[in-house]
């Protein structure tokens, strides 16, 4: 009978194997994307990642953000020469490291990585930390629901 069970959970364990790789995929792409909005200056590109929930929520220093527009005008305050516009190119680069990711159920996943923002120009030095994203699949794709960034 275990032999049986075995047989028949096989094909379920793997289809789950291959739906997590291909979130995860889907979800670091969405993040080189989102860098790349950073990186860019463009802050609707790098906020296009989060989902338009109003219950999607920021965690930080500063506490806690929900919805999409609140986040949006925090990260305005916050980092304005970054999003400021002009002429000269934004003053700091984005990158992750992902550290861990999981399932979470067969619509939400949990990415954990490593932010670093690296200053364009000489003499400074780069600033990074950490950050825990909950992920939901939606119809336009993954999105974050859940940021907790330090």
């Amino acid at each position: 009978m275990r032999t049986v069970r075995a047989m028949l959970l096989a094909p379920v364990a793997l289809a789950m194997a291959e739906d997590a790789a291909e979130a995860r995929a889907a979800i670091e792409a969405a993040m080189a994307d989102s860098a790349q909005g950073w990186n860019a200056g463009d802050v609707d590109r790098f906020l296009a990642i989060y989902s338009d929930d109003p219950a999607t929520s920021f965690t930080g220093a500063q506490g806690v953000e929900r919805g999409k527009a609140g986040i949006r005008a925090r990260y305005l305050v916050t980092y304005a020469s970054q999003f400021g516009g002009g002429a000269s190119a934004p003053p700091t680069t984005l990158s992750f490291v992902f550290e861990d990711f999981r399932m979470i159920g067969a619509d939400h996943a949990l990415l954990i990585a490593r932010w670093k923002l690296s200053p364009r120009g000489a003499g400074e030095s780069a600033q990074t930390g950490m950050t825990s994203l909950v992920f939901r699949r939606e119809g336009g794709g993954w999105k974050i629901v859940a940021d907790h960034s330090s």
